[in-house]
């Protein structure tokens, strides 16, 4: 199995408390925590940046999807968030809204939600998880 990324994303933190550095293959990514939980408020927490990938990549996938059918929406809009329940089964709740900038008639909304659902990253958030670490 090969891995999706050429590069590896690469991270630190140093000694300030919640500050990391992420690196990718063109820059870097700094992330914080905000100031109410003891950061500074720098950059992205962990979550806002999971869903930001999500968010990213759902936008994307369904711009391709209509570029291709050419169909005309001109803007997709996007709003995330999430909730987890502390049940036995510790679930995670990911609520995904999606906005166009003009009218789209129903058959068009629910073959672009398919579509949406289709994405990389949620296919992957979707699927079994395995993440070996070591030390």
């Amino acid at each position: 199995m090969g891995n999706l990324l050429e590069n590896n994303i690469e991270g630190s933190i140093g000694t300030q408390k919640f500050l990391c550095t992420i690196s990718w293959r063109n820059g870097t990514l700094l992330m914080d925590e905000p100031e109410n939980v003891g950061g500074q408020n720098i950059g992205p927490d962990p979550f806002s940046t999971f869903l930001a990938s999500l968010g990213g990549c759902t936008l994307s996938t369904l711009r391709m999807y209509i570029d291709r059918k050419g169909w005309d929406i001109p803007e997709i809009k996007i709003s995330l968030n999430l909730a987890q329940e502390m049940n036995p089964d510790f679930e995670t709740i990911i609520t995904r809204t999606i906005t166009f900038s003009n009218d789209v008639d129903e058959a068009t909304r629910q073959r672009l939600l398919i579509i949406a659902e289709k994405c990389p990253v949620s296919k992957i958030l979707k699927n079994k998880i395995t993440i070996p670490t070591t030390i």
